[in-house]
């Protein structure tokens, strides 16, 4: 091992690129995520940086007590946790901005794609079904007209906001609290949102709070033509309620990115003719994954030769470390 070297820890499967950033400055150690950590007590005495993609044991945190920094690929940061972080004075950081455009693509297609039922025309037409007489049925619903409420306004919530303004439709938000910087409607309550509107769209993170707040009243508040879109967490919505109420017809159609036990996707959701569904793909394009790569590496960067995070998450304000 290379003394010279800031030892970091490759918490199980990261990018490659994060690696391919990270591997002429720092002396990288790779574990497995196992509820005990595998490295020699020798090597875990050294580490001071780690990096991850999803979670990271909340015990190895107390088996590396030079740990300064663990640097989170993703926006959402809830498989870290936070709180001991802070408790031990450990940085955390995520990979907000970066990811925002392409996620906020993806919601706005996602959103077509369920309402004109666009995958569903293209099989039938790989399927060699358009033969003269014979035409895909027309779609049942339109997104023209509609009234759109989005379920958190972060930055990514207003990206998507942004561009359904050009759609020409009505949009409305409900977070924690109103924002004075946008012209929608603010809603005080998730149900009260749902009950003014027949579009929802999903983009909150994974807290207490969210778990499973879309729920059967709000299904239903949501109206018979109602429309859900989650790319936020699949935590948020109560997917037994949600495959009843598409059953009973108590709203018209879903486009769902992410799954409340992924990649377990419930075999009831697939049966749905009136369903999109994509295996969490909102930030997967190379462009956008590279761009999460840089950022987990340059916050890794920045902390060992500047002695500050670029981005660190609110609940790490750690003051910057002295060189």
């Amino acid at each position: 091992m290379d003394a010279k070297k800031p030892v970091v820890l490759v918490a199980g499967k990261v990018n490659p690129r994060i690696i391919e950033r990270l591997g002429d400055r720092f002396e990288l150690v790779h574990a497995e995520k196992h509820a005990r950590l595998s490295l020699g007590a020798n090597v875990a005495t050294e580490v001071r940086g780690a990096v991850v993609s999803g979670d990271f044991p909340t015990d190895w945190m107390a088996e590396l007590p030079k740990l300064e920094i663990i640097g989170s690929f993703g926006v959402g940061y809830d498989g870290v946790d936070v709180r001991e972080a802070a408790a031990r004075g450990i940085t955390v950081t995520n990979t907000p901005d970066v990811l925002n455009d392409e996620v906020a693509d993806t919601a706005i297609g996602l959103l077509i794609n369920t309402v004109r039922q666009l995958p569903r025309a293209e099989d039938w037409l790989r399927g060699g079904n358009w033969v003269p007489g014979s035409n895909f049925p027309l779609s049942p619903l339109s997104l023209k007209g509609r009234k759109v409420g989005i379920f958190g306004l972060g930055r990514i919530g207003l990206e998507i906001a942004r561009r359904l303004e050009g759609f020409k439709v009505a949009i409305g938000y409900h977070t924690r609290s109103r924002r004075d910087d946008v012209p929608y409607t603010y809603y005080p309550g998730l149900l009260s949102m749902a009950e003014a509107v027949d579009t929802l769209i999903c983009i909150v993170p994974k807290t207490p709070e969210t778990h499973k707040a879309i729920n059967a009243e709000v299904l239903s508040a949501l109206g018979p033509r109602g429309v859900l879109i989650n790319v936020g967490r699949g935590w948020s919505v109560d997917e037994t309620a949600l495959i009843g109420a598409l059953e009973k017809g108590i709203i018209a159609a879903a486009g769902l990115d992410v799954f409340y036990d992924e990649p377990h996707v419930p075999a009831a959701l697939m049966e749905f003719s009136n369903v999109c569904l994509l295996p969490h793909v909102a930030s997967a394009s190379v462009d956008t994954r590279n761009a999460m790569a840089d950022l987990v590496a340059d916050n890794l960067h920045a902390w060992f030769a500047e002695g500050r995070a670029l981005t660190p998450v609110p609940e790490t304000p750690i003051p910057p470390r002295r060189n």
